[in-house]
């Protein structure tokens, strides 16, 4: 149940302002548009005069946003990607004096459903199952499905640009005459109802990869390795790599701790980075700049992807939008040390 500083925040208006329109304070001139708003938000939000009138300030379920991530608790320890995007919902949700509680992860055995239908709105980050998702919705339908690339057109969704991205990769790569390539990445996964991880190889950077080098017939110039997405499996996977002959003269990496491993293969096969393999990575993690050389990374705003869950799951909460939208979030290439121009025969 909401307080009087809870619906001030939501309405962008002061508690005074809100407790003399509540109390129909007929001497306090303001405009129709914001009473209207005001009075409106209160009664979204389950306002009580009666419970609120000794000052106590309530935080009710239906102002708490429900948190599902797919991810184990180790991996967002061990991932700033999904540390990132978490400290953006929680920062976004405080900015609204609204609540977020994680109810459940999805790898869990045993998950209480039922209970996302008391909450406001829910986020789900990560990847999962059409039927997981249906689930959801069916106990809450102001749902909020962030860093998710199945086509899930019913939902509101925020996505990175990774798929363009990895395009302008590939692009910027043959621009400095590389014809040769090679990908090193993990396989894409989905969590089931159950809590179980289906695997699969149509992950987004490694299909765009496949596409722009068919579209640039090249098939007979490239290779794709796939594993898990381990720094263990980057050195494994580019020792494959390196077995190939020939070599590629540019490798696409599909995440920075993936790049270290690789680093360390080619490192330890006694080539050089990037006279003889250039390297180009996603995340950008602090590290990269600092690695030797300086890893070319795509930089991605993962704090404010969580802040845009927060604000769509408030439009919902306050009823101001029906539509479900899909916003893909830009990126940014930062080209270091880690690429080299070459020369070669011109096509």
């Amino acid at each position: 149940m909401a307080s009087i500083r809870d619906i001030a925040k939501m309405a962008g208006v002061s508690a005074a302002s809100v407790s003399r329109i509540l109390n129909n304070d007929e001497t306090f001139s303001i405009n129709e548009n914001t009473r209207k708003r005001v009075i409106d938000i209160a009664n979204k939000m389950n306002y009580s005069k009666e419970k609120n009138k000794h000052g106590s300030r309530s935080t009710g379920d239906e102002q708490t946003i429900a948190l599902v991530v797919r991810h184990s608790a180790e991996s967002e320890l061990d991932d700033p990607y999904f540390r990132y995007i978490r400290r953006g919902i929680e920062k976004e949700a405080e900015k609204w004096r609204l609540r977020v509680l994680r109810v459940f992860r999805m790898r869990d055995k045993e998950k209480d459903w039922e209970q996302l239908s008391k909450y406001g709105a829910v986020v789900m980050v990560g990847e999962m199952t059409q039927d997981a998702v249906e689930k959801a919705y069916s106990f809450n339908q102001k749902l909020i499905l962030v860093d998710t690339y199945t086509n899930y057109s019913q939902y509101d969704c925020i996505q990175t640009d990774f798929a363009d991205k990895t395009h302008e990769i590939l692009d910027t790569l043959y621009q400095n005459g590389h014809r040769r390539f090679a990908f090193i990445g993990g396989l894409a996964s989905k969590v089931a109802i159950d809590g179980q991880v289906v695997r699969y190889k149509e992950e987004v950077r490694a299909e765009n990869f496949q596409e722009w080098i068919k579209l640039n017939n090249l098939e007979d110039c490239a290779a794709v390795y796939q594993g898990s997405w381990s720094t263990e499996s980057g050195v494994a996977l580019a020792k494959e790599m390196l077995a190939a002959d020939p070599l590629p003269t540019a490798v696409v990496v599909a995440s920075d701790p993936m790049a270290v491993g690789v680093y360390r293969a080619i490192n330890d096969a006694g080539l050089r980075i990037p006279a003889d393999i250039s390297i180009v990575s996603f995340d950008d993690i602090d590290i990269a700049q600092y690695m030797t050389p300086a890893l070319s990374s795509v930089r991605m705003n993962a704090e404010e992807m969580g802040c845009l869950a927060v604000r769509l799951a408030k439009e919902r909460m306050l009823e101001e939008r029906i539509m479900p939208i899909r916003v893909i979030c830009s990126t940014e290439l930062k080209l270091r040390e880690s690429v080299k121009k070459i020369i070669e025969a011109v096509d």
